[in-house]
């Protein structure tokens, strides 16, 4: 058997109490099982997001440090944003993204994963891009400077190899890291021959 998920929801059958917040909403639904029973189930109503694995001719993993307050901590991370602006494809968010947190920009774009970070409360997509072909970004290209906790973030290229060992030995815990880095990994393996075009369909 090929493991694959299905898409399908299950029905919902009364209208959805709904509280907004900055840029999600929490709504509980009421879905009936395949058995009649009726539960309550809460969703993350989430605009998805965009992350990239930014690699340099030597296979290092660009990488940025942020301050994220819902842990209360300072995480290295790859270049990731929300895809907050309506009708713009994922690759030019992922573009944007990357020019303004670290000023760089790609040549060459693929796909590395889609998947959803909390399918059990949540309905973000990510798309993870691998983009490699660096180069700094020109002076009349350059982003509008950086707020919040993104004016204080810290830039290091690190190994792709390293990274792995450094998400393994529980030094890095962003997830959409580790599933941007470790499918980075293994698809080097190939060559990177078996990632999909960057405007392949996705989730």
């Amino acid at each position: 058997m090929t493991p694959r998920d299905l898409a399908g929801p299950w029905p919902v059958v009364a209208t959805p109490q709904r509280t907004r917040g900055t840029f999600v909403t929490l709504r509980t639904d009421r879905v009936r099982m395949p058995d009649g029973e009726v539960v309550a189930r809460d969703v993350l109503e989430h605009p998805g997001a965009v992350a990239i694995v930014a690699l340099d001719e030597r296979d290092a993993v660009l990488m940025i440090r942020q301050y994220r307050h819902p842990v209360g901590g300072l995480l290295w991370e790859i270049p990731a944003g929300l895809r907050d602006v309506a009708g713009e494809p994922a690759r030019r968010t992922a573009e944007r993204e990357l020019r303004e947190e670290t000023g760089y920009l790609a040549r060459d774009w693929l796909v590395l994963a889609d998947y959803y970070p909390s399918p059990g409360i949540s309905t973000e997509t990510v798309r993870v891009f691998l983009a490699r072909g660096l180069s700094p970004a020109p002076p009349a290209d350059q982003a509008a400077p950086l707020r919040h906790e993104e004016a204080h973030l810290i830039r290091a290229w690190v190994p792709l190899g390293a990274a792995v060992g450094h998400i393994l030995a529980g030094d890095l815990h962003n997830g959409l890291t580790a599933v941007g880095i470790f499918a980075a990994y293994a698809a080097r393996q190939g060559g990177f021959a078996a990632l999909r075009d960057a405007d392949a369909p996705g989730l």
